[in-house]
C-alpha cells in the first residue's frame, strides 16, 4: 500500500505539472495579447489627454508608455509652461478642456487653485499659477489617471522590425512591443514625439526644413539671416585663432550656409530642461562626467574673453527650483548634434541622449569650478555654484531628466498640411474645422552652429514678431491620408511644416490635440466608422460641450483689443 501510494502521488503530482504548466502557457500567451477599442502609444501630454477622455467616453484603452514614467516633458523638467509668460501676448486664453483641467489640479496641490480661477476669471495674466515642479506633475497625473480604468504600460517600445505593425489593408490591426507582446484595438493613437507608429504604419511623414519654395512660405529651410539668440560677441571658431586650415573648435560645424530658403534634413536643436535647485543643504553640486573633456567648452572661455555674458540659473519655478531652458546665443542648446535622432534607432537615440548628458554634465561642471573661468568671470562661476541637481526630482537618473526636450522629430505628412500661412496675420488660412488653437509665434531654434565671415554663427532661428496670430489646428492634420491608413490619429505629430509646427509644439496644444483625438476616435467607434469621415459638426459640438476652446478668431479679436 504504501508504495502504491506513493506512485499513485508520484502520478497526480506528474499531471498535476503538466496541467499547471498549460494553464501558465495559456495564461502566458493572454498575457502577451491584449484587445482594446483604442491603443495610445506614449504617455505625452497628448497621450495621457487622450487617454482619459477615451476612457470618459466609455471605451476600453490602453496608454503605452516606452519609457518608465508617463506625462512626456510635464515630468521631464518644462515646468516653465509657456502660459502668459510673454507681456505682449495672453495666451492662457486657450486652455481648456482637460488641458485647463491639469493645471488646475496642478494648482490645487500647491493651494493655489483659488488664485489660478480668479486670474482666469479676472483676465489676469500670472504665469507662476500654471508653473509646477516635475515631481508634483507626476504626481498629478498618476492619481488623474487612477481614477479611470486605463491600463497603463510602462517600458513598452515599439519593436523595431517590418512586422510591429500589422495591417489588413488600410486598417492597423495590431502593433507589438519589444516584449514580444501585442495589442489589437479599433483605432489606434500614436502620441509619441517621434512619430514611430506612424513610421511603422506606412504614413508618410518628413524629417527637417522644407524648402520655402514647396508651400510658398517665407521663413522655412535654410535662413539667410538668423538674427534671434545670435551671438553677442564675436568668437573667433579655429582652433589656432584665425586660421580656417586649423579646423574648427568642439561645437561648431565645419559647412557652408548653403543656398537661402532651401529644404534640408536638419532639426532644431535639443536640449535637457534642468530642474535645478540652491538649497545648500539639499542640492547636489555638479559632478565632472566620466567622459570630461574640457577641449569641449573652449566656445564658452572665447565668448568670455570676448567680453560675452555667460546664462546663469535663476529660479523659475516653486520652491526655488528652475527650469533651465536652453534659448541663448550660447548655452546648453546643442546646435547640429541631433540631425540623426527623429529616424535612427533606439541605440542611436541612447548615443545623442548620453552624448548630450555627458556634455552638459560637463558643461555645469566647468562653469562652476574651471580655475579659468573664475578669473574671467568669477561672478559667474560663483552663481553656477551655488546651484545643483535637486534631491527630489528625477530619483532614478541621479537628479537628471530621463528623456531630452525632443523639439521635433517626425511630422505627418496627410492631405492637408499646416504651413505658415495658417500663422499669419495678413491674409491667413483659416481652418474650417478646428479642434484646438495654437496660441504661440512660430518657435524654432537654430538648427547648427558654423562659421560666417571668419566667425560663430548660429543658423536657423525662428521666434515671434509681429506678424503671427492665433490660428485653429484643422482636424484633418491629425490622421493620415486615407489611402495610407485609415484608423490612426495623432496629436503630437499633425500634418504641418517646419515653421508652422513650431507655433505647435506646446504642452498644453498637445494635451488639447490629445482631446481631440481621443474624442474623434471614440466617436468613430460608436458609429462605427474611420474616423477621417466622422461629421465635423458632431465632433465640434462634444468639444465644446467638453471645453475645448475652438475659436481662434474671437481669441485673436480679444488679443487686438487688449
Amino acid at each position: 500500500m504504501p508504495i502504491r501510494f506513493r506512485k499513485t502521488t508520484l502520478l497526480f503530482t506528474i499531471l498535476s505539472v503538466l496541467s499547471l504548466t498549460v494553464i501558465l502557457s495559456c495564461g502566458t500567451q493572454d498575457r502577451h495579447s491584449h484587445t482594446y477599442d483604442v491603443v495610445v502609444y506614449g504617455g505625452t501630454s497628448g497621450g495621457f489627454a487622450a487617454a482619459i477622455q477615451l476612457a470618459r467616453m466609455g471605451k476600453t484603452v490602453a496608454l503605452i508608455e516606452p519609457s518608465a514614467h508617463i506625462g512626456g516633458m510635464n515630468v521631464e523638467g518644462l515646468g516653465g509652461t509657456d502660459i502668459d509668460n510673454h507681456g505682449d501676448f495672453k495666451n492662457s486664453v486657450a486652455v481648456g478642456g482637460i488641458a485647463l483641467e491639469f493645471y488646475r489640479r496642478i494648482a490645487k496641490a500647491y493651494g493655489r487653485l483659488e488664485q489660478l480661477d480668479s486670474a482666469i476669471g479676472n483676465g489676469l495674466a500670472n504665469h507662476r499659477l500654471w508653473r509646477f515642479e516635475p515631481h508634483v506633475a507626476e504626481k498629478v497625473i498618476r492619481e488623474w489617471l487612477e481614477e479611470y480604468s486605463i491600463k497603463l504600460y510602462y517600458q513598452e517600445r515599439l519593436a523595431e522590425s517590418d512586422t510591429a505593425v500589422k495591417k489588413e489593408g488600410q486598417r492597423i490591426v495590431s502593433l507589438s512591443t519589444e516584449t514580444g507582446t501585442t495589442y489589437f484595438a479599433k483605432v489606434f493613437i500614436d502620441a509619441s514625439i517621434e512619430g514611430d507608429l506612424l513610421a511603422r504604419s506606412g504614413v508618410s511623414t518628413v524629417v527637417g526644413r522644407e524648402p520655402n519654395s514647396i508651400y510658398g512660405e517665407t521663413r522655412n529651410g535654410i535662413r539667410e539671416e538668423t538674427t534671434h539668440a545670435q551671438f553677442k560677441v564675436r568668437v573667433d571658431p579655429y582652433v589656432i585663432p584665425g586660421d580656417p586650415k586649423s579646423g574648427v573648435i568642439a561645437g561648431i560645424q565645419d559647412e557652408r550656409l548653403g543656398t537661402p530658403g532651401a529644404g534640408d534634413r536638419r532639426i532644431q536643436a535639443y536640449c535637457f530642461r534642468m530642474c535645478l535647485c540652491k538649497d545648500s543643504l539639499h542640492r547636489m553640486p555638479f559632478t565632472m562626467p566620466e567622459a570630461y573633456n574640457r577641449g569641449d567648452y573652449e566656445i564658452y572661455l572665447r565668448y568670455l574673453k570676448a567680453g560675452g555674458k555667460l546664462y546663469t540659473p535663476y529660479e523659475s519655478i516653486p520652491n526655488g527650483k528652475t527650469d533651465l531652458g536652453a534659448w541663448h546665443d550660447l548655452s546648453h542648446n546643442l546646435y547640429g548634434m541631433n540631425h540623426g535622432y527623429p529616424s535612427g534607432n533606439y541605440a542611436e537615440r541612447k548615443k545623442i541622449y548620453d552624448y548630450h548628458r555627458n556634455y552638459t554634465q560637463g558643461l555645469f561642471y566647468f562653469l562652476a569650478n574651471d580655475a579659468e573661468v573664475g578669473k574671467l568671470a568669477p561672478e559667474l562661476q560663483a552663481e553656477w555654484a551655488s546651484w545643483g541637481l535637486c534631491p527630489d526630482e528625477f530619483q532614478d537618473n541621479e537628479g537628471w531628466p530621463r528623456q531630452l526636450y525632443v523639439r521635433d522629430a517626425r511630422r505627418m505628412r496627410s492631405d492637408y498640411v499646416i504651413t505658415e500661412h495658417h500663422t499669419r496675420k495678413t491674409d491667413p488660412v483659416i481652418a474650417n474645422d478646428p479642434v484646438a488653437v495654437a496660441f504661440w509665434p512660430p518657435d524654432v531654434h537654430s538648427v547648427r552652429r558654423i562659421v560666417r565671415d571668419g566667425a560663430a554663427y548660429n543658423e536657423g532661428f525662428v521666434f515671434g514678431g509681429d506678424t503671427w496670430r492665433p490660428f485653429g489646428i484643422s482636424y484633418q492634420s491629425l490622421y493620415p491620408k486615407p489611402s495610407e491608413c485609415v484608423n490612426l490619429l495623432t496629436p503630437t505629430c499633425p500634418s504641418s511644416s517646419h515653421i508652422a509646427y513650431g507655433a505647435i509644439r506646446i504642452e498644453f496644444t498637445f494635451m488639447a490635440l490629445g482631446q481631440a483625438c481621443g474624442t474623434a476616435a471614440a466617436m468613430a467607434i460608436d458609429s462605427g466608422i474611420a474616423p477621417h469621415t466622422l461629421d465635423y459638426k458632431k465632433l465640434k459640438a462634444r468639444l465644446i460641450a467638453d471645453g475645448q476652446v475652438l475659436d481662434a478668431e474671437k481669441l485673436y479679436a480679444e488679443q487686438l483689443a487688449r
